[in-house]
């Protein structure tokens, strides 16, 4: 078992045997996502096979050393065929679809680049897939974005996917393109919706928890870009990863859920100003936020509801919010090398 990280599966025994020596790809490995993911599916004795574009050498997937006990391969998820060369000559049974284009700026920057990679990318791979015979599960990474503005929250999973700004768009696009492949050639791939991940790992300084994390550690105030009252859905790595290897788990036995998608979520919704309260608590620094309220075009509220989940996959969060945190700080903490 990883270090710090629970099992949280029911029936564990026989589904940790499922994934003795099966071949398993994992795309954007280099990714917060990635890593943990990986971490995990080498404890329960997979082989893995990491899907890497650029090395990325502050990522979990090298400072823990994972790249020397993976197959990595170097490729692009948009080359279908070199996505087709990897599950053939790699023999591959599973497939985790994680590889994307993941910051909103960016996208709002450079669309063109964050379509070819969440939109190409993914059709491009579920194209490899259904030409690769022995490929038998396909898990899609989706997210709340892919639901877009909404009257009505929490976002369900018969909410209509209406992004508009290209990072949402993107989600939305990639999303409904794995419905299609797994109506029309019966390809079995489920969809995974979580909200904003944070844990260990994670080196992208403007997104909330590693920004205001670092700054509270170096004695700065922490800059919140927008006026604190958006509402997110916050949810630790290591819960996502339970919720990703459930889902293959149960698709490995149930082809009747192919083609669906499933919100994971702490069904917590924080606003900025609350989450960063927790934050502070979890750092043990208090210092008040420097608000800029210079964010445009954001959603005001977005939230998942994960009753499906729940009822129909058995999944419940294993880390939660505030052990997180806790997780979360002590790994920037050491990072940082910053004494408490």
């Amino acid at each position: 078992m990883v270090a710090g990280m629970t099992d949280g599966l029911t029936g564990s025994v026989g589904r940790m045997s499922a994934w003795q020596e099966r071949p398993v790809l994992v795309t954007g490995a280099t990714g917060l996502l990635g890593g943990w993911l990986i971490e995990a599916l080498l404890a329960r004795g997979a082989h893995v096979v990491a899907l890497v574009r650029d090395r990325v050498p502050s990522s979990r997937f090298h400072q823990e050393g994972l790249r020397d006990r993976v197959v990595t391969v170097h490729g692009d998820v948009a080359d279908q065929e070199a996505m087709e060369r990897i599950l053939g000559e790699h023999e591959i049974r599973t497939v985790f679809h994680l590889a994307a284009q993941t910051i909103v700026g960016i996208a709002n920057r450079n669309p063109s680049s964050t379509f070819e990679s969440n939109i190409k990318g993914t059709w491009a791979t579920l194209e490899a897939c259904r030409r690769s015979p022995l490929v038998s599960e396909i898990i899609v990474a989706s997210s709340d974005k892919a639901y877009g503005d909404q009257t009505v929250l929490p976002y369900s999973e018969g909410t209509p996917l209406q992004g508009r700004a290209p990072y949402d768009v993107s989600k939305s696009c990639a999303d409904l393109i794995a419905q299609s492949y797994a109506h029309t050639y019966e390809l079995p791939v489920c969809i995974t919706r979580c909200g904003n991940f944070f844990g260990g790992g994670d080196l992208n300084w403007n997104r909330l928890v590693p920004g205001a994390m670092r700054d509270l550690l170096n004695g700065r105030s922490p800059v919140i870009r927008s006026d604190g009252s958006l509402v997110r859905d916050y949810i630790h790595v290591e819960d996502g990863v339970s919720a990703y290897l459930l889902t293959a788990d149960v698709l490995m036995t149930r082809r009747d859920i192919a083609g669906r998608a499933f919100n994971f979520s702490l069904e917590k919704p924080l606003t900025v100003l609350e989450m960063l309260d927790r934050i502070r608590e979890a750092v043990g620094v208090d210092i008040a936020p420097t608000v800029l309220g210079e964010a445009r075009h954001e959603i005001a509220a977005q939230y998942l509801d994960a009753t499906q989940a729940r009822n129909e996959l058995g999944w419940s969060p294993v880390v939660g919010l505030d052990e997180g945190l806790r997780r979360t700080a002590d790994w920037y903490r050491s990072m940082l090398m910053v004494s408490r």
